[in-house]
């Protein structure tokens, strides 16, 4: 498709969006952009059309696009059966980014200053300009994250106009510095309240948090850029302490309960989630991939296991010898109470990629009829019927970005993280309410992070400190599973963590003593197809006569490691190409579009 078409898209009619159900509002009407822009309530509606392209939730229907545990199994936190999944390796025939969403913002915008400014008051306009600057903001910010410098366009742009629709690529700190002013705009002006479920600047402020600490770790790390990382990581600091101090919010929830629930309404961990309803004909198949009938190749890798703390907040490595054992009763019991809720209780032939089978977005009630009780999975947990609600952003990321943001900024002239900070955030989300069926297994509370005495990790990878390698496990112990883990590598510029060449751990899964757990997958048809690695590393491969040495981290010998992505020339892992036909395009209108920065400029 040629980088016209692309870019513009003729606006003869509006289609825009309006029911009470959120994220999923059937068109009701449309109309010309002539007639169209009369009132604040059809601003809503405009608006509406772009909760699905921020929010994903769990998808819809059969949907999957964006989602957790689906969107989520490329990075070192999972092992697939048969081939790890690769990165980009070389350059497509064709694939660029798209600006639909872009350029409808700015047509939005410009019809608030153009058409309106007698129709909404000064409140409501500013109000409005400030939840399309959001918008763009955003789609902005992702669009850099994944190409780097793009072009950028602040205002409508015809299918007439080549030059404009042939620029160059603007350099990502322009872009990123015009988002910063988004951002700084809509921090100031959407609304405190704007009713259940529609952005409200809280809501603004929590995506900022993110968004903004995403680009200051970038800038620090990938681009070296110190001025523009400290910029942004002190705006990430300002939005979080702006949900912090609002009081709106807590860590009240048990955690399973936060993606397991059909109402998520009045949770204030929410500051955003996504409604599902079969009544409606809203539903998704989140929980219905997670059900214990579903067979799946994707789970858990030997390193996500090894890296949850233990509950009392030491490593497994400086654990005594009971608590150090990677048996799956025992990590339920001495492990941060995430793991107990993230996972079932025994090894399953269901998951081929681990034998630890993911159950966080499965109800503990519907676990338990099926699994004890034995009876049959009830219907909204079959196929594309699942009607639990899914969050959107949570308090919980909230406080992580804003205790990130804090560690980073500290290197970089900013104020010291102190205790209060740590007791604050992490210690907060540490003292998150226990489900009774955990505390039945043996779950206790995480002993609470100190700043004065840092759990002595053997395996902290030593370019990063102490602190922030705590920061960054408490991260990977809320979100797994979830989208967040391969954003933070990159933005980290710690890809080698996904490297198998590096890292032996991301291609063994969950600890099994198969004679005792599995005795049935030790027969002939297996012989040369099981392997286990105990804790030093040393490989043992199932021949049909050592089943008693059969324990250890499960390895199908059938697994391949990642093709190599990392220093190989012409290859960026950081960053996306775009196709070939895209640049020739530009150059057979006479233009120049410059390839990504570290793929070949041909």
């Amino acid at each position: 498709m040629k980088i016209a078409f692309k870019i513009v898209l003729v606006f003869t009619v509006i289609a825009f969006t309006g029911c009470e159900k959120f994220l999923d509002r059937p068109p009701l009407t449309s109309e010309s952009d002539d007639t169209y822009w009369t009132s604040e309530e059809k601003l809503r509606l405009y608006t509406n059309r772009f909760y699905t392209d921020f929010f994903d939730g769990y998808g819809r229907g059969f949907s999957t696009t964006g989602a957790p545990l689906v969107s989520a199994i490329n990075n070192d936190d999972v092992v697939v059966q048969g081939n790890q999944l690769n990165l980009t390796r070389s350059v497509p025939n064709s694939s660029i980014w798209s600006y639909g969403t872009v350029r409808s913002l700015n047509i939005m915008l410009d019809r608030i200053e153009t058409r309106m400014s007698d129709i909404l008051t000064p409140a409501e306009k500013s109000h409005w300009t400030g939840v399309g600057r959001f918008f763009r903001g955003f789609r902005y910010a992702e669009l850099v994250q994944t190409y780097g410098d793009v072009p950028y366009y602040s205002e409508e742009v015809f299918n007439t106009e080549l030059d404009k629709l042939y620029k160059p690529r603007t350099p990502r700190n322009e872009v990123m510095d015009s988002v910063y002013l988004d951002f700084k705009y809509a921090l100031q002006n959407v609304r405190l309240n704007d009713g259940d479920q529609n952005v409200n600047r809280y809501v603004v402020a929590g995506f900022v948090s993110r968004l903004a600490l995403t680009e200051g770790t970038w800038q620090k790390y990938y681009y070296k850029d110190n001025a523009q990382a400290k910029k942004f990581l002190d705006l990430a600091v300002e939005a979080a302490q702006m949900v912090i101090s609002s009081g709106r919010y807590a860590i009240n929830t048990d955690y399973k309960s936060l993606f397991t629930s059909k109402q998520l309404q009045g949770n204030k961990e929410m500051l955003l989630y996504r409604n599902y309803d079969a009544a409606a004909g809203i539903t998704h198949s989140i929980a219905s991939l997670s059900n214990l009938a579903e067979s799946t190749t994707n789970g858990p890798t030997s390193d996500l296991i090894k890296s949850y703390i233990l509950s009392n907040g030491q490593v497994w490595q400086n654990a005594s010898a009971s608590n150090a054992s990677f048996d799956l009763d025992n990590l339920i019991a001495t492990r941060d109470s995430r793991f107990e809720a993230t996972f079932y209780s025994k090894p399953s032939l269901l998951n081929k990629g681990s034998y630890y089978y993911i159950t966080k977005f499965f109800p503990r009630e519907v676990e338990k009829t099926t699994q004890v009780d034995l009876l049959p999975m009830p219907s909204d947990f079959v196929g594309d019927k699942n009607e639990t609600d899914a969050p959107v952003l949570r308090y919980s990321e909230v406080l992580l970005n804003w205790i990130e943001a804090k560690a980073e900024a500290a290197s970089l002239g900013g104020a010291a993280v102190t205790q209060g900070d740590i007791t604050n955030s992490i210690n907060k989300i540490r003292q998150r309410p226990l489900a009774p069926q955990a505390t039945a297994r043996g779950v206790q509370p995480t002993a609470l992070l100190n700043l004065a005495s840092l759990p002595q990790d053997p395996s902290r990878d030593p370019s990063v400190p102490a602190l922030l390698w705590e920061i960054r496990r408490e991260r990977r112990m809320e979100f797994a599973f979830e989208t967040m883990r391969l954003a933070d590598l990159r933005r980290w510029s710690k890809l080698e963590y996904m490297d198998n060449s590096l890292n032996t751990d991301i291609i063994t899964g969950g600890w099994i003593d198969f004679p005792a757990q599995l005795p049935s997958e030790l027969k002939a048809s297996n012989v040369g197809k099981l392997a286990v690695v105990n804790t030093t590393g040393v490989e043992t491969i199932y021949n049909g006569t050592n089943g008693a040495a059969m324990k250890g981290f499960y390895k199908n010998t059938a697994n391949n490691p990642r093709l190599p992505f990392l220093n190989q020339p012409n290859i960026n892992p950081y960053l996306a190409p775009i196709g070939l036909v895209q640049i020739d395009d530009y150059a057979a209108r006479g233009y120049v579009l410059k390839q990504t920065q570290g793929w070949p400029q041909n």
